[in-house]
Order: structure tokens, then sequence, then C-alpha cells
């Protein structure tokens, strides 16, 4: 359950605006349990009622709030989740061949992942850290995740400012679709890996040679 109710958030929106946005948005993206699209939500519908806010400037501050966040998720990943996962990985069956197949498969895919992730609830606060964890190039991960982020912003932001109110419900009902389509996603990857696990191993040692210790020199 959210720790910020609906009136809450309207009373955060009126005495500070689009800086409640562009803050709320980013922290969620740093893996801190804050509604980042509900904030998007109500301050897209308080400026569609009144003329404290405008649409384009609620819609800058969530993809400024988004890219932000996103980016600190993703070098907290990279500087304390790749980490742990070198510690403590062994200890949940994550041995140092299936940390290389995880980086080698972010190396190939993780742009879907960083264009997709925020817009499926679960994967919205985890995508960035997780993307990070795995050593996914910055360079590459940065413009998906702007892109994605932009285009989130504006059919949220966008559908809630059309919509109002009824924003929630419809917005509501499609979350459940997403979470659905994100769980068969991982199933069917799991299935995928656990029937070519060998040969993506194989693949993924020669892609990234030698102990991931010594991969971990430019981490940071």
């Amino acid at each position: 359950m959210s720790p910020i109710g609906h009136e809450q958030l309207l009373h955060l929106l009126h005495d500070y605006g689009y800086g409640v946005v562009a803050v709320m948005i980013a922290l969620e993206g740093m893996c801190v349990p804050i509604p980042g699209e509900a904030t998007l939500i109500a301050a897209a519908v308080f400026a569609g009622r009144t003329n404290e806010l405008s649409l384009p400037g609620v819609l800058a501050a969530a993809i400024l709030g988004a890219i932000v966040g996103d980016n600190g998720g993703f070098w907290l990943g990279r500087w304390i989740g790749y980490r742990l996962l070198l510690r403590f990985g062994r200890y949940v069956g994550l041995t140092e061949s299936r940390l290389k197949l995880g980086q080698y498969l972010f190396q190939r895919h993780g742009a879907k992942v960083a264009f997709f992730g925020r817009f499926v609830g679960p994967l919205r606060a985890l995508a960035p850290f997780i993307a990070g964890a795995n050593r996914m190039d910055w360079r590459r991960f940065a413009p998906f995740n702007a892109a994605g982020g932009a285009l989130w912003a504006t059919i949220v932001g966008g559908a809630a400012f059309g919509f109002g109110r009824r924003a929630h419900e419809i917005i509501g009902r499609l979350g459940p679709l997403l979470a659905l389509g994100a769980v068969l996603a991982v199933v069917a990857t799991i299935g995928f890996l656990r029937r070519h696990e060998a040969r993506l191993t194989a693949e993924a040692e020669r892609a990234i040679p030698g102990r991931l210790i010594d991969h971990a020199r430019d981490v940071g």
C-alpha cells in the first residue's frame, strides 16, 4: 500500500507543483517505494481541473524525474548490486557462470528492459537497478531508458489529463494486463534459458572471458 494518499498528493501538488512530480518519480526510479505513477496521474488531472499546473510542465517534470531517477537506480545497481551479486550470489544459485550469462544477456537484450521497464509496475523501480547490476553499458541504457520514460510520461500523463478521474480506472485496468504480460515473458524467458543454458553460457564465456572479479575494476 502506498504511504501517500490521493488527498496528500493533491496538497503536495498545490504547495510544491512540478517539483513534487519530478522528485516522486525520481525516487521511485531509485527503488524507493514511492507512488511515482500515481503522482503523475494526480498532477495531470490537477492540471486539467485548475490553472495552477500545465500539462506540458507536468510532462516535462515527469520525464526529467524518470531520467534522473532511473539513472540513479542504474548506478546504484552498478556500484552496489554488482558487488552484492559477486559476493553473495552463489548462496542463491547465482554462480559465476550464471552471473556472466546475465551480463551477456543484458549486453544483447538490455535495451528492451530499459525501454519497456517503466511501463510495467513491478519493473518500474527495479529495471534500472537490475540493468546496472548486470553491468549493462550505460551508453546503451541511457537513450533507450530516456525514450521509454518520455513515452510513458506522455501516454500516462496525456490519458490522465484527457480522462480526468477516469484515468485511474482506465490505467488501473491496464496494469494487471501489463503485469500478466510481464509474468508470462519472465516464465518464457526462464524456460528458454533452461533449455539453452549450456550454449548461452559458452557464448557468455567467450564474450566475457576470465574471472568476473577481473572485470570489476571499471565498476563505478
